[in-house]
């Protein structure tokens, strides 16, 4: 990873999180935008996945499934408010778990959230982003949601990644990860 892109990583990794930039891979990919367009974006994941997500964004991109933003995320993302004014589709984001000290499976490059804002996630009457409520309504199906079966959960699945869709004890729409956490 050149210093050029550990620079604009900003907070997202720091020498205190639980995997070093040498076992994270700098990702370029291929996505459909809202737009229709073909975009270029950028993930960082765990060297060991590498190969394997680029593999399912490929798929993502053929099938036409919307993304609306894919770019490493920035200091100033992890310090905003929750509302939803970013929909940034992120991979490395060193931090713990929500509501836990124990490092989450982004903070070893193991996760990814896709969509946020029409994937919300969801746990009793706490909804992030905060704004994208009524896209709890899986059933008002609408471009970028993720849905049980659907060509993205599906590419996850292949790869041997668990979706937070799925979960019983909370939902959350926008998470794949290797761990099943």
């Amino acid at each position: 990873m050149t210093q050029a892109i550990r620079r604009r990583m900003g907070e997202t990794w720091s020498p205190e999180c639980p995997v070093a930039l040498g076992g994270l891979r700098y990702l370029t990919m291929s996505f459909r935008g809202f737009d229709g367009e073909a975009h270029t974006g950028e993930l960082v994941v765990a060297a060991t996945e590498a190969r394997d997500v680029v593999s399912v964004f490929r798929a993502l991109f053929e099938a036409d499934f919307p993304i609306e933003e894919m770019r490493l995320p920035t200091t100033d993302d992890l310090e905003a408010h929750p509302t939803g004014d970013g929909n940034n589709t992120a991979g490395l984001v060193c931090r713990a778990a929500r509501g836990t000290t124990s490092w989450s499976a982004h903070a070893y490059g193991l996760a990814i959230d896709v969509n946020p804002f029409q994937n919300p996630y969801e746990n009793g009457d706490v909804v992030l982003p905060e704004l994208a409520s009524a896209y709890l309504d899986r059933s008002w199906v609408r471009p970028g949601m993720v849905l049980a079966g659907s060509v993205v959960v599906r590419e996850f699945a292949r790869i041997g990644w668990s979706w937070g869709g799925a979960w019983s004890s909370l939902k959350d729409y926008q998470h794949f990860s290797a761990t099943g956490r």
